[in-house]
């Protein structure tokens, strides 16, 4: 009966140990599709932060393009600008010139007295409305 009873023992202890490596095989199973789920959505976000990197990348690469456009531009008003402080002192300045347009002389008017291009008597002109309108 001894030999019965190890016997039956040894069963038991081999359906529950086929029990347990079943449950630890599904179990492993479970928490490979979960870590294939998540390593998917964390390739997803990977590649829509790349993308995100990628814009902003091409905007920064804009922006850099005009700022040296606008430095192209700038540059040469400093210059001007100097030309014009050195022009011949006979002639207004700009700032009395502002003071003009305050007064409400007209374009041609402000070109003969201050000794400007009617193109800058016209940006002179464009500025002063925009600062009265704001």
């Amino acid at each position: 009966m001894s030999l019965l009873l190890l016997v039956q023992l040894l069963a038991v202890c081999c359906l529950v140990l086929a029990g347990l490596g079943g449950w630890l095989f599904f179990r492993q199973k479970s928490q490979q599709k979960q870590y294939t789920e998540f390593a998917a959505k964390y390739e997803q976000l990977v590649l829509k932060l790349t993308r995100r990197l990628d814009v902003g990348e091409e905007i920064n690469i804009r922006i850099g393009e005009e700022l040296r456009e606008l430095r192209s531009i700038v540059m040469p008003l400093s210059e001007r600008i100097g030309q014009l402080e050195q022009r011949d002192p006979g002639s207004l300045s700009f700032s009395q010139a502002a003071h003009l347009m305050n007064l409400g002389v007209s374009v041609e008017d402000l070109s003969q007295t201050c000794g400007l291009t009617r193109a800058e008597a016209e940006l002179m002109s464009r500025l002063h409305e925009k600062r009265s309108s704001s």
